[in-house]
């Protein structure tokens, strides 16, 4: 979550973002959004850069002149433009801005996707690779090991992915690895998941259960918690027989909890005592 001043900070290059995605086509949008993870990636490798376009004391002019001088024939006058308002900003560190370029950078990605209207895909392709990985324990190490160069890692979820997910899904994946916001890969993943479900004005309920639901199971959970936080809610469903009967609802802090599994806890915590 951004602090006040970084939410201003980020405010006019998101402004821009969304007045440049509301007329761009589909590829020019992809283009910039990986041009601007391109970027990002260069300011987690140069903190000396980093430092310098988050300078409070240096006038905002100056330190867009100063990314505008960097990337000016490198990358596409799009991306100069957005890169520039979000470095004007007003942020609270270098660490601050690498997140707000990250953020950048995934908006115009989700922007990109549902203007092609395959924001939702995205969604579900991006929950169901992170539920792969957390049940591979080798692959979750192999994804995580940062030992190993990032560029082998990088290939290693292209492969995985190739032919089953759209691009967006990929870049995103990758994002992830290399630790979206700071936070590490499950993390990442989730908070992913829940900003391409807010592009679609969704909040994301985390359910598990001990057999699959039926469809209509789902649509009568799915209108439930829809009616209990006021927005339509996007259900992304683990089937985990451990927890006997029952389910499990995670919606952002809340947990509800009514699986067989914690009334069998409960009661054993009952009956040492």
């Amino acid at each position: 979550m951004m602090d006040t001043i970084n939410r201003e900070a980020y405010g006019a290059a998101a402004d821009k973002l969304a007045e440049f995605s509301a007329s761009a086509d589909v590829q020019r949008i992809a283009k910039v959004a990986d041009e601007i993870l391109a970027v990002a990636d260069l300011l987690r490798r140069e903190p000396r850069l980093r430092r310098a376009l988050a300078d409070p004391a240096g006038p905002a002019e100056e330190r867009a002149g100063l990314i505008s001088s960097i990337l000016s024939g490198k990358v596409s006058a799009d991306t100069v433009e957005l890169l520039a308002a979000l470095v004007s900003g007003r942020w609270s560190g270098p660490g601050a801005l690498l997140d707000g370029a990250e953020r950048l950078g995934v908006d115009a990605l989700l922007a990109a996707a549902e203007r092609g209207g395959e924001l939702a895909d995205v969604e579900d392709e991006l929950f169901r690779f992170s539920q792969i990985v957390a049940g591979d324990g080798r692959l979750a190490g192999a994804l995580s090991d940062s030992t190993a160069p990032m560029a082998s890692r990088n290939e290693l979820v292209r492969d995985l992915l190739k032919g089953k997910a759209k691009p967006a899904t990929v870049s995103l994946a990758q994002l992830a690895i290399a630790g979206f916001g700071g936070r590490g890969f499950d993390s990442s993943m989730s908070r992913l998941v829940e900003l391409a479900a807010a592009k679609r004005d969704r909040s994301v309920a985390y359910v598990t259960t001990a057999v699959a639901l039926t469809d209509a199971e789902e649509q009568r959970l799915a209108d439930r918690l829809a009616a209990l936080y006021g927005r339509d809610v996007s259900l992304k469903v683990d089937v985990d027989p451990r927890i006997i009967g029952g389910v499990r609802v995670k919606v952002g802090s809340d947990l509800y909890d009514g699986t067989v599994a914690r009334r069998l806890t409960e009661a054993k915590t009952a009956l040492a005592k």
